[in-house]
């Protein structure tokens, strides 16, 4: 890799769900010679195959171990669980797969991005699925199998059941991005085991002679000529090597990677770039801005009824919802999770939680590198719930969900409320647990903001503005969070960036 003559067409930095897209179809037609170079390894732990094990993931060596700086709402720092190794992310997410809300996609375009909307994007999502519902709308041939649990946990199909009781709509599908109300959600699970973008899309293609995949390199920065970027510096086995690229990089490392890429190689605002000590070779003043991501506030329930033990991925079932009749949208997702989180007031041993949380969240934040040392951490603050809307709406996702654990569905299970229990009733008090007893949701996503102003990182086509032959391909670009668990929009991008590449 060391060679100064191209060995690739296109260079890809980050395996994961965008990443192992790229990859994939990039090197189907046989002539486009791409290299994809992952920080993390090419195997993973054993349990990510298995669906009830992702929460033990987040401290494997399948995760980067991040956390946020102590946040302003709470006063404590929040753990950020991100993939490393191929899958990235979607090797240790709990494998919800969906859409997002079609009315999540309008404010898309504010900051100029153009051919964005839901129903652009509408035919990647079909390429990424062969969706088992048979739902109108939904792929019939793409590389991902999903569909909803074929054994949902009882104690979920009782709260399904309760939120139909307390006047909730049963939605056909709550994946395709077309309803609102409660379904049983899409999952990245076949056969009972985690089907990841390395299983569905790397896999199938790593014979391909044009497609090489160095795995334990990390990105330390980029190599231009002029304006041009010419490839990837990066360090793998304690030596530092250089990949050149005929064609095209493409940063798909991920929201917090890909600005943190930027930020070393000195792209991006003047005070960000000498915090780090790193000389200023391209002003891009929004690199690292608008970050933003779904905090998720629980409710965890003691019951005296046995809650089956778990075979899925814990979150089988969720509701979309407006947290005012005149939100030009669902605004709150409630998930219901088969096992009683950790939470601040008491340990339980037999129960479930329902967790809420703002689908469209009004604060933002930024991330920074903290040097030019490609493997320090990063500064991360997402600033949750520093925005008084976002902590309204988890307080009507509250509401909503109590009525729902109360309901006659439910009364059999002999439920208690423990976090934050009922003396917890006042708005005042709620809002105090909401903005205390938080975790990220995981979703962080707008670092490298896709538009046509001055604080847009990338243009529509996913450029980077004012530079050649370098491209951000992953959820860093995605301009405001939609109304879901944010693989399958992820995937969808890296769908359209493989046909925006391959015309260029």
């Amino acid at each position: 890799m060391s060679s100064q003559h191209p060995d690739h067409d296109i260079v890809i930095v980050g395996g994961g769900s965008a990443g192992c897209v790229l990859a994939a179809r990039l090197t189907e037609d046989g002539t486009t010679r791409v290299l994809l170079l992952e920080a993390g390894p090419a195997t993973l732990p054993e349990a990510v195959a298995y669906p009830p094990a992702w929460p033990s993931l987040a401290a494997s060596e399948a995760a980067w171990g991040d956390r946020t700086v102590p946040q302003e709402a709470s006063g404590a720092p929040v753990p950020l669980p991100r993939g490393k190794g191929l899958g990235g992310s979607s090797a240790i997410n709990a494998m919800v797969f969906a859409r997002g809300h079609r009315t999540s996609y309008d404010a898309w375009s504010a900051h100029g991005a153009k051919g964005w909307t839901y129903d652009d994007l509408l035919p990647y999502f079909q390429r990424t699925e062969t969706a088992t519902s048979g739902a109108p709308g939904r792929g019939t041939s793409g590389p991902l199998t999903v569909g909803p649990a074929t054994q949902p946990n009882d104690v979920l199909l009782a709260c399904l059941d309760g939120a139909v009781e307390t006047g909730h709509r049963r939605a056909v599908d709550i994946s395709g991005g077309l309803e609102e109300g409660f379904a049983p959600v899409d999952l990245n699970v076949v056969a009972g085991r985690r089907q990841s973008a390395a299983d569905a899309y790397l896999a199938p293609a790593l014979d391909r002679p044009n497609l090489d995949v160095v795995t334990g390199a990390t990105a330390h920065r980029l190599i231009f000529e002029g304006t041009r970027c010419v490839g990837v510096e990066y360090g793998a086995d304690g030596q530092t090597h250089t990949a050149r690229a005929a064609a095209e990089v493409v940063l798909t490392a991920g929201t917090i990677g890909s600005a943190s890429i930027l930020q070393r190689s000195g792209i991006g605002s003047d005070d960000d770039l000498g915090a780090a000590g790193v000389d200023v070779f391209h002003r891009l003043p929004g690199v690292g801005r608008n970050l933003h991501d779904h905090p998720r506030a629980n409710l965890v329930y003691q019951v005296q009824r046995p809650v089956p033990t778990p075979r899925n991925n814990h979150g089988e079932i969720l509701g979309l919802l407006r947290s005012t009749p005149d939100a030009d949208g669902p605004d709150v997702q409630i998930i219901f999770i088969d096992i009683p989180l950790p939470n601040a007031v008491a340990p339980v041993q037999n129960g479930f939680t329902i967790g809420i949380s703002p689908m469209r969240p009004v604060s933002r934040g930024s991330l920074r590198i903290s040097s030019a040392d490609p493997y320090a951490a990063p500064v991360i603050d997402p600033r949750y719930f520093t925005a008084e809307e976002d902590v309204r709406a988890v307080l009507s996702g509250i509401t909503t969900a109590r009525r729902i654990a109360w309901s006659d569905a439910l009364a059999t299970w002999g439920i208690e409320e423990i976090s934050p229990g009922l003396s917890a009733v006042d708005e005042k008090s709620l809002a105090e647990h909401a903005r205390r007893n938080f975790g990220s949701y995981c979703h962080p996503v707008g670092t490298c903001l896709m538009g046509e102003d001055e604080m847009s990182v990338v243009d529509s086509e996913l450029r980077v503005r004012g530079l050649d032959g370098l491209r951000v391909a992953d959820g860093s670009v995605i301009p405001a969070i939609p109304s879901n668990n944010t693989n399958a929009t992820v995937y969808a991008i890296a769908e359209r960036a493989a046909e925006l590449l391959l015309r260029s």
